[in-house]
């Protein structure tokens, strides 16, 4: 059973259509903000912005009871938290991880589509970075 199929057998279908609709839009935009995290007058903006998407997935996420996305949303909010404490832009790495992050979001968004399960998280993006190095 595709993760669609699932979700339809226990939410309403006016709940997931909106789910869905939100989350297309937020991946839509994830890698250009992340992009935008190596330029410094862009910096705060995108990871402000970054946060509230990865927030609102989480939430989301966790209302429709989707577990390798509350997983990874909450790791990634996690990350972000960090990098709004910072100062200067993200180094290459960051960005680099972020953007496999967003891969497999949008790889996510393919499998709602294609009722298929969620893609696995591969392990290597559990690993976070080295956020500190320029």
């Amino acid at each position: 059973m595709g993760v669609r199929t699932e979700l339809e057998s226990n939410f309403d279908f006016e709940i997931i259509d909106e789910f869905l609709d939100h989350y297309a839009m937020m991946v839509e935009l994830m890698e250009s903000l992340m992009i935008n995290l190596g330029v410094e007058e862009r910096y705060s903006h995108s990871v402000e912005e970054l946060f509230r998407i990865f927030h609102n997935i989480k939430s989301a996420s966790g209302y429709l009871q989707l577990k390798p996305m509350i997983r990874l949303s909450t790791f990634v909010e996690d990350a972000l938290e960090y990098l709004r404490g910072r100062s200067g832009v993200a180094n290459e790495e960051t960005i680099t991880w972020l953007i496999r992050v967003a891969d497999l979001f949008m790889q996510w968004h393919e499998d709602f589509k294609m009722d298929n399960e969620l893609s696995k998280i591969p392990f290597s993006l559990l690993i976070l970075p080295d956020m500190e190095s320029a």
